[in-house]
């Protein structure tokens, strides 16, 4: 049984990590750069270990160092968390090969799933919908040509290997694809060393609906129901749901039965998403995610499972405690990724000191965040600052809760995200559940920051020094909605330089 978890990561996710392994009573390891030294995750841990130099080559994607710090401290598992080497195979194995358990899915698994191609033809074979498309890759211009002819423009030119967006490209004429394949080509190269791409049929207006699962190693599999990842930029989510306003209990039971298919057709074990686009009652395999994921929180707070315990007990040889029939899904659940980044300027990262940052709070308010005020923004990493998570009753009280947590966001610094987040989840739009990929790009490619940003950002700080935090999670409690209250007056507390 294990006993010593090392987290190969930083941020949020290994402070989120970190904290199951507290509560189990199990020992915990922290890793860090020279950028993370002093950071959140670090003081989250019994131990930590100085992996090298901020850039992820020499930290956080150094497996060799990463083995010796499990060697170093007696850590006899590793968890991978997500992003860094979560999904690289070579990594999986190498723990495996070291004598240490790997908590997640098994090296082979992730080869058979990693290779997009590939995944699409074991897919097949199982019976689950695939969308229209090559099943190799190829660098043959005149074949890629061919190919998207026979497939029908608008085709995705999408890299084999990888995931989050990169190596992605729409082509809507054939003139575009040749310059479409070397830029996906070249990003795909670059991020994950291999540069091969094949082609998709493209969906213009999908939703993209994931389904989270559970698989242990005595053959049993269940769902634990939908995530609806629509809204998002340049293929990165940054607000998810569930359940989907999209699904019905007849499509909920097939799209999830279509999981489970997929991944015990692939031998998986561990926790892990399989990622499908929705199109009317359509639906078509995207992706199997080999890993925790980004949004796994709304997933527990409606199902009231802690999915990397669940983790853990399978990576010690444990049998799921329950069947798809014990499940069920209660009240509505949304979370909110939010970033350290110029919203009104194309998303640019926006690094630097935290001065101050403090949290929302409140019934049925989760924030997981691996920051602190004081801490720096690097540049080395993804800007995410942290997750903001709501939990209610109903959709509509989700999003009502949502933009009152968002609006008592205290960050101090840098630029964030907020202000966006709540216009995206304020419009008419999202309210209806009329969402899709290009949700963003049709209802906000013109957004820009409100125009009293700067001075509402004055009165924050002013406020927060005065008063402290506002005197109620909620504006319900106000009787006049007018009201000069200081709190009504400044809306989003989303306070940069």
């Amino acid at each position: 049984m294990v006993k010593k978890i090392l987290v190969a990561n930083r941020g949020e996710i290994a402070v989120r990590i970190l904290r199951t392994v507290r509560e189990m009573e199990l020992k915990s390891v922290a890793v860090y750069s020279d950028a993370d030294r002093n950071a959140l995750h670090v003081l989250s841990a019994d131990e930590a270990v100085h992996l090298g130099a901020a850039e992820p080559a020499q930290s956080y994607l150094n497996i060799e160092r990463i083995l010796e710090a499990a060697k170093r401290t007696g850590a006899d598992a590793i968890h991978p968390g997500y992003g860094f080497l979560s999904e690289n195979p070579d990594f999986a194995r190498a723990v495996t090969d070291a004598g240490l358990t790997f908590i997640g899915p098994s090296a082979e698994v992730m080869e058979r799933l990693g290779d997009k191609t590939g995944a699409r033809r074991l897919m097949a074979e199982s019976g689950v919908p695939i969308t229209p498309g090559m099943d190799a890759v190829s660098d043959d211009k005149a074949y890629l040509k061919a190919e998207a002819e026979r497939i029908g423009f608008p085709v995705l030119v999408k890299a084999t290997a990888g995931g989050g967006g990169k190596g992605m490209r729409v082509v809507h004429r054939q003139e575009e694809l040749d310059e479409a394949v070397d830029l996906s080509q070249s990003e795909a190269r670059a991020a994950f060393g291999n540069g091969g791409v094949y082609l998709e049929k493209y969906l213009e207006r999908p939703r993209h609906v994931e389904i989270q699962i559970l698989a242990d190693g005595h053959g049993n599999a269940v769902h634990l129901f939908e995530r609806e990842c629509s809204i998002q930029r340049r293929h990165q989510k940054i607000i998810e749901e569930t359940p989907s306003p999209a699904l019905n209990a007849e499509l909920r039971e097939r799209m999830g039965a279509a999981a489970v298919r997929a991944v015990k057709a692939a031998g998986y074990v561990n926790a892990g998403t399989v990622e499908f686009l929705l199109d009317g009652n359509d639906f078509y395999f995207l992706e199997v995610n080999t890993r925790l994921q980004v949004e796994h929180p709304i997933t527990e707070m409606v199902t009231g499972l802690d999915l990397v315990r669940r983790q853990i007990d399978i990576a010690n040889g444990k049998a799921l405690p329950f069947s798809q029939e014990d499940l069920r899904q209660s009240g509505h659940a949304i979370e909110c990724r939010i970033y350290a980044e110029d919203a009104s300027n194309g998303f640019m990262p926006s690094p630097g000191r935290l001065h101050l940052i403090r949290h929302p709070q409140g019934p049925g308010v989760r924030y997981d965040c691996g920051v602190r005020g004081g801490d720096e923004v690097p540049v080395n990493y993804d800007p995410i600052l942290g997750k903001l998570i709501v939990h209610a009753e109903t959709r509509e009280a989700a999003i009502r809760r949502m933009i009152e947590a968002l609006a008592e966001c205290v960050v101090l610094g840098v630029r964030t995200s907020v202000e966006y987040l709540m216009d995206v989840l304020d419009s008419d739009a999202f309210r209806n559940g009329d969402t899709h990929t290009c949700f963003l790009e049709e209802h906000f490619a013109d957004w820009i920051a409100g125009k009293d940003a700067n001075s509402r950002a004055a009165l924050a700080y002013a406020l927060n020094e005065r008063y402290g935090r506002p005197p109620s999670a909620s504006m319900d409690n106000i009787a006049d909605p007018e009201s000069e209250s200081p709190w009504r007056r400044l809306g989003n507390w989303d306070i940069y330089k």
